[in-house]
């Protein structure tokens, strides 16, 4: 840790803030929305249905407009699409504690999601302009504050949701709110090439920049390769707790175990990021990483697997062990997996933008990923069903662990024919303090 914190102090103060933004930025966030299901179909009664339309325009609003946000970064520069971002969340999550009509929720959810399309894609081009070379340990130490703001989030909230959900909302609100003032003073402004070029003379329009990206293949054909980390990651939240649950039962076991799903990622990641990134950059090639990173993402089904074979236990102790420890071993594989990948991932994203238009390129592979967890959460759901109704409990698992070993080999391939080599440069961009 001692490490960690000089690695933060070495950077400008442009890094830093980002990096405790972004801390913060989950802290708000998973510390509500974890709970918000749970209020909107109990004190307001709301039917499931409506409920999932509510948390699904959220995710919608945010993927759809991840290119936009991205496009408006580039454009209008990067500290005006992060404050906006945040003051937008900061109406959203009051909102969403004070009102309960329909119209109102659905309103306030939508506001957090295009929120989060506007802030995300800023702030990651931000990042990558202000670290320069240093761009791969930079966004390690960034996925650091990350994954500390997902592993504090959802305890306060805990306690502030024992209180009223209303209470945590606000707090949630006033959180953004006070980071949002501190961008205000803090935060040094910068404008991305597009904003540059302008005062250079005439600019692209929109729609150029956009088909220029769309024939950008290689980034594409990553893109769309990168999507199955993020499905195989986010079984932290959806197969993995599902299976302690099947296996261990809905009382205090099952929780406890699921609460220790989320520990295990996220304190491997708080502990260990930055170690492992300067391992890995000392010995591998950024494309090496990457394959493999969701090598270790697709073997971290194994254990899950493998437990398919063994007899569970009626009760005791044996029944815990079988029904939390594949979990946890696979949970600690994914964080692994992706502390390899992460940080080569962000910085790969940049090469094959050729440093221009990066945040736009960010929001587009954002909503190629974010299209693709909605796909692959539906497959991996169907699966689990299938698997539980036929009686082959090993098919998700198998399923899972095929997708990392194809994701991994369509990797390699793109590394061995050179499409993950950075793209060509018209001039080299100029970075504009306004």
């Amino acid at each position: 840790m001692t490490g960690t914190l000089a690695q933060f102090r070495s950077y400008e103060r442009g890094p830093r803030l980002l990096m405790v933004n972004q801390f913060t930025i989950n802290l708000g966030f998973y510390m509500l929305m974890p709970y918000l299901a749970t209020h909107l179909a109990g004190p307001l009664g709301l039917a499931g249905w409506t409920v999932g339309l509510i948390l699904g325009v959220r995710n919608f609003s945010q993927q759809g407009m991840f290119l936009i946000g991205g496009t408006l970064a580039d454009r209008l520069g990067y500290k005006p699409m992060i404050i906006a971002g945040l003051v937008l969340r900061v109406a959203g999550f009051a909102t969403l504690g004070l009102v309960s009509s329909v119209p109102a929720l659905i309103a306030a959810s939508a506001a957090t999601g295009l929120a989060g399309a506007l802030f995300n894609p800023a702030t990651r081009a931000y990042l990558a302009v202000d670290a320069g070379e240093r761009r791969v340990e930079a966004f390690a130490l960034f996925n650091v504050f990350y994954q500390a703001g997902i592993l504090l989030g959802p305890l306060v909230g805990m306690v502030l949701t024992g209180v009223d959900f209303r209470v945590t909302c606000l707090v949630a609100a006033g959180i953004f709110a006070v980071l949002s003032l501190v961008q205000v003073r803090a935060l040094p402004a910068r404008r991305g090439d597009d904003a540059t070029r302008r005062e250079e003379g005439p600019r692209e329009g929109v729609l150029t920049q956009w088909r220029g990206i769309l024939a950008n293949r290689p980034f594409l054909l990553f893109s769309v390769a990168m999507i199955g980390s993020y499905v195989l990651t986010f079984q932290v939240y959806l197969a993995l707790p599902l299976e302690v649950r099947r296996l261990g039962g809905e009382g205090a076991f099952g929780t406890a175990a699921v609460a220790v799903l989320f520990a295990v990622s996220g304190l491997s990641t708080i502990g260990f990021q930055t170690r492992v990134t300067a391992w890995c950059k000392a010995r591998w090639e950024p494309g090496q990483a990457l394959c493999r990173g969701l090598l270790s993402m697709g073997l971290a089904f194994l254990p899950p697997l493998a437990a398919t074979a063994v007899p569970v236990p009626e009760s005791g102790p044996g029944r815990w062990l079988v029904a939390a420890g594949p979990a946890a071993l696979s949970a600690l594989l994914l964080a692994v997996g992706t502390m390899i990948a992460y940080p080569f991932e962000m910085d790969t994203i940049v090469r094959l933008s050729g440093d221009r238009l990066v945040a736009t390129h960010y929001g587009l592979y954002n909503t190629v990923c974010g299209v693709g967890i909605a796909l692959g959460n539906l497959l991996t759901g169907a699966a689990l069903d299938a698997s539980r109704s036929a009686g082959m409990s090993a098919l998700p698992w198998l399923v899972l662990f095929t997708l990392g070993l194809g994701c991994a080999a369509a990797l390699y391939g793109l590394d061995r024919t050179g499409r993950l080599a950075p793209a060509a440069r018209e001039a080299r961009p100029r970075t504009v303090t306004a």
